[in-house]
């Protein structure tokens, strides 16, 4: 097993590929934290390894994100980990951010009720 997923890693372009997916991933949550700053405090990490630094409790963003159907983790001071696998596709990660956004406006329009 160990075998197959170097010669995957180790492939021409994979790397890259992974690159380029991640920067998509961190602007798109770059953009998010601009327009729900009561949301979102921080974005950190490095590659396609994210957390969100919530300005809310972890666990109301985390609830918010997984009704939208995206796995994360609450993680130290009060982030919510991402950790998509190194072969997701840019297409992939916009939708996951489609799903970050919903869930950041639903939770947006339950603290202005």
């Amino acid at each position: 097993v160990g075998n197959a997923v170097l010669d995957v890693v180790l492939e021409d372009g994979f790397l890259d590929h992974v690159r380029d997916v991640a920067l998509v991933f961190r602007q798109g949550l770059a953009a998010l934290k601009d327009r729900f700053p009561e949301i979102i405090e921080d974005v950190r990490g490095e590659g396609l390894m994210l957390g969100i630094k919530a300005k809310i409790p972890v666990a109301d963003l985390l609830k918010a994100v997984r009704a939208e159907k995206l796995l994360g983790v609450p993680a130290g001071d009060n982030v919510l980990r991402l950790l998509p696998p190194l072969t997701v596709t840019a297409e992939e990660a916009r939708e996951g951010l489609a799903r970050i956004e919903r869930a950041a406006e639903k939770l947006t329009a339950a603290k202005a009720a």
